[in-house]
């Protein structure tokens, strides 16, 4: 890989892994709540589950599910549900007691799954694919380089987000403050969830 072409990947991952989105937006809400220790095994799972969607399309199966329709609608529908369901449990939640955080914390195995339902880690996944690796005679060494950069970057924007978190979590404990700062998570959770279908329209 040309110094060039990873400069290009480094800007990308930058660009596609600190932007909000669903995983960034949970990452900092589940700390905000649960706190910094509470929100890890998602910010975890989430390059875990993303270099797992990653793998899959750099043999071909994205291209496959994206080639589709009913695989894709499938995807973009079952994620846009879960998207949504998130933000109807993050809207009601107002304290920081464990039962309440506990509403809100989404697993590691569930992270995982999540990238799975994302429309916009599929895009990214076979945007990578193309531009790195598809049809290069070296592509298994280039899957070898392009990986840890994209899961680097992946784990640093999550835990990036979920240390903000962190740190308005006792200025969020004063009165409504909270359940305010939840609702603005869950509106963003809804907005992407209306950009994920209007982007695959």
């Amino acid at each position: 890989m040309s110094s060039a072409e990873f400069l290009a990947l480094l800007v990308l991952s930058a660009a596609s892994s600190f932007t909000p989105g669903p995983n960034t937006t949970l990452s900092a809400a589940m700390a905000a709540n649960a706190g910094l220790r509470g929100a890890m095994p998602f910010v975890w799972a989430v390059p875990v589950g993303w270099g797992l969607l990653f793998s899959l399309c750099a043999v071909g199966l994205g291209a496959v599910v994206l080639a589709v329709p009913v695989l894709r609608w499938g995807v973009l529908a079952t994620g846009v549900a879960y998207l949504l369901w998130l933000a109807l449990r993050l809207a009601g939640s107002a304290q920081m007691a464990s039962v309440d955080a506990a509403r809100l914390r989404v697993g590691f195995w569930q992270g995982v799954g999540l990238q799975f339902l994302n429309i916009k880690a599929w895009m990214l996944a076979l945007s990578v694919v193309a531009g790195w690796i598809a049809g290069r005679p070296d592509a298994g060494l280039r899957w070898m380089q392009v990986l840890p950069v994209m899961l680097v970057f992946g784990f640093a924007s999550n835990f990036t987000y979920a240390l903000v978190g962190a740190g308005l979590k006792r200025w969020l404990a004063q009165g409504q403050r909270l359940l305010v700062f939840n609702r603005c998570m869950a509106a963003a959770l809804v907005a992407t969830a209306a950009w994920m279908v209007w982007s695959a329209a």
